[in-house]
């Protein structure tokens, strides 16, 4: 019992019915065709061509699942598959026989009587037939396999390419920190033992999270309060943050570490070279069928740094690079100037169907 459910899968009973109508359709062209060339009336021939068609499908496509079990493998290969075919051929073909002899009140099996020409003939025609649609089966059926087989390496391969991109952005993230730790221990102890605590809360929180390749928006914005309370133990009033994120987003999968770099990048290239500092200001919203996701600071600005069109630095370029390996074409980053000055950096990707 256990075979028999791994095997009749909704999957392989789908792909099972599709064969028997392909079949079915076949045996009556079969039947036209020789119904058309005098080998008997139309009606006689379609129920024949009908029998063995339909019973040799069923030995085939059934044995053939219970040969496979759960693979995806779309044939046996070798001796069992010939095998098969053959023994499908054989039953189909004695079975076949029968019913249409008992159909037009001929003696069972009447094809004992035929002559040695017409016997090797109808045989040829069964076995054409059989070996032809089985073939058309396996050439489908290995087509699927291989489809599949590609899309399970490229899935792969892209988690592999995002496992090292967070990899990457990690320790980029760290080093700066670490190096900011460093200056403060020797001209402000008390605030770098607050920012040691500060790093030692979120790296607790960050390590002891699972490594998916997805987490729900609401993480990542905790996530980013972490990096934000981190950053503003070092600046001290140098640096305001607000975040906006609606009820009905925070559950929006979205990649790990998707919006630190951006706001890292705010904090390194605007807030820093102000001398009095500044806000960042990260919120999401909806817009159709897409989820925007903006991050603003009221640094130097972008005429001050750079132009908008170029990547600006790891951090930037990581994103745009985690943002097509993920959602492709349907998503982007665009960096623009501030409605009040600074920077608005802009995610745009696609919201789940």
């Amino acid at each position: 019992m256990d075979a028999l459910t791994r095997s009749f899968t909704p999957g392989n009973l789908k792909d099972l019915l599709r064969h028997g109508v392909t079949t079915a359709v076949f045996s009556c062209v079969i039947a036209v065709v020789l119904a058309i060339s005098g080998r008997g009336g139309w009606v006689s021939q379609l129920i024949y061509s009908f029998s063995i068609g339909m019973i040799s499908w069923l030995v085939i496509d059934i044995g053939r699942l219970l040969l496979a079990g759960r693979s995806d493998k779309p044939w046996p290969l070798g001796l069992p598959g010939i095998l098969l075919v053959l023994t499908g051929v054989v039953i189909g073909f004695l079975g076949g026989n029968a019913i249409g002899d008992a159909w037009t009140g001929k003696p069972m099996l009447e094809f004992r009587t035929f002559s040695p020409d017409r016997l090797v003939s109808t045989l040829m025609i069964t076995l054409v037939a059989t070996i032809a649609i089985c073939y058309y089966y396996y050439s489908r059926g290995k087509a699927k396999y291989l489809q599949g087989q590609i899309a399970l390496a490229e899935r792969d391969a892209t988690d592999a390419r995002l496992k090292l991109i967070e990899t990457q952005l990690e320790p980029h993230m760290l080093f700066n920190t670490l190096a900011n730790l460093r200056v403060l221990i020797t001209t402000d102890p008390p605030r770098a033992v607050a920012m040691l605590d500060s790093l030692n809360s979120y790296l607790r929180v960050t390590l002891s999270g699972s490594r998916a390749l997805a987490h729900p928006l609401a993480a990542e914005f905790q996530r980013l309060r972490d990096y934000l309370e981190l950053m503003s133990v070092r600046m001290g009033a140098r640096l305001a943050y607000r975040l906006d994120l609606p009820e009905d987003l925070r559950e929006v999968p979205v990649p790990p570490l998707l919006l630190q770099p951006l706001v890292e990048n705010a904090i390194r290239h605007g807030l820093e070279p102000k001398v009095g500092g500044g806000e960042i200001a990260v919120s999401a919203r909806r817009e159709g069928r897409n989820l925007l996701i903006d991050v603003c600071d009221t640094g130097v600005g972008i005429d001050n740094t750079r132009p908008p069109s170029e990547d600006g630095g790891f951090g930037l370029a990581q994103v745009r690079e985690r943002l097509a390996t993920v959602y492709g074409p349907q998503s982007s980053l665009d960096l623009s100037a501030g409605p009040a000055g600074g920077t608005r950096a802009t995610i745009t990707l696609p919201l789940p169907a």
